[in-house]
């Protein structure tokens, strides 16, 4: 029996997932949770053939959760399950340690080809984000300024474009506002830019902010 762990904050997605693997062959246990805290919880206690990963997670990063989760698991596949375009975060999940990443617009038959993959070991990609991967590594050398920021930079400098407070911010990803008034401080350094709303101009012109932002 195939043990899946789904985790998305909306439980109609989580239903929809499981609906739809559920009608594939083959005896499967579902797990599911709303949040990072209790994937977390669910995955050390228990051992799991695959994890479905949404990257919008209340209280944390998902690219936060998606690193934690391998430290506890390393060899569990996760695939990344997310209305985030790939342009924003493929190239970060798979140094994260994902197995695989489609969108929530993808088709049904793409999300069960993308689970079958990754749970027999394999690494999913759909066709348009292999081409973007490709002519994104022949561009190494000049690469936009967000490709220097750390995960963490990166995700502060959208939650600041998105028009959150450093105080907003600080409570969403559990971080004092000292600390991220550093990560501010150390973002414009790296971006070349002196305010938010450079910052914010920036992220929007290159289609890195998104509506799920909290």
């Amino acid at each position: 029996m195939k043990k899946i762990l789904i985790v998305d904050n909306h439980q109609v997605v989580r239903e929809g997932v499981r609906k739809i693997l559920d009608e594939q062959p083959g005896a499967k246990l579902f797990g599911e949770a709303s949040d990072a805290a209790e994937a977390l919880a669910m995955v050390r206690e228990h051992e799991w053939d695959a994890v479905i990963l949404d990257l919008s997670l209340s209280g944390r990063s998902g690219i936060d959760a998606l690193k934690e989760l391998k430290q506890i698991r390393p060899h569990m596949p996760i695939l990344i399950l997310t209305m985030h375009s790939e342009e924003q975060y493929a190239r970060r999940v798979f140094r994260a340690g994902a197995a695989g990443y489609v969108t929530k617009d993808s088709s049904m038959t793409e999300l069960i080809r993308a689970v079958t993959t990754v749970m027999k070991g394999g690494r999913y990609v759909s066709a348009s984000l292999a081409e973007w991967l490709v002519v994104d590594m022949g561009r190494d050398e000049d690469r936009p300024p967000h490709e220097s920021l750390s995960d963490r930079e990166f995700e502060v400098m959208r939650l600041i474009a998105s028009g959150k407070t450093v105080c907003e911010i600080a409570g969403l990803l559990s971080l004092s506002n000292k600390t991220i008034s550093t990560y501010r401080a150390r973002i414009l350094q790296k971006m070349s830019m002196r305010t938010n709303a450079e910052l914010t101009y920036y992220v929007i012109k290159n289609g890195l902010l998104s509506d799920s932002i909290q």
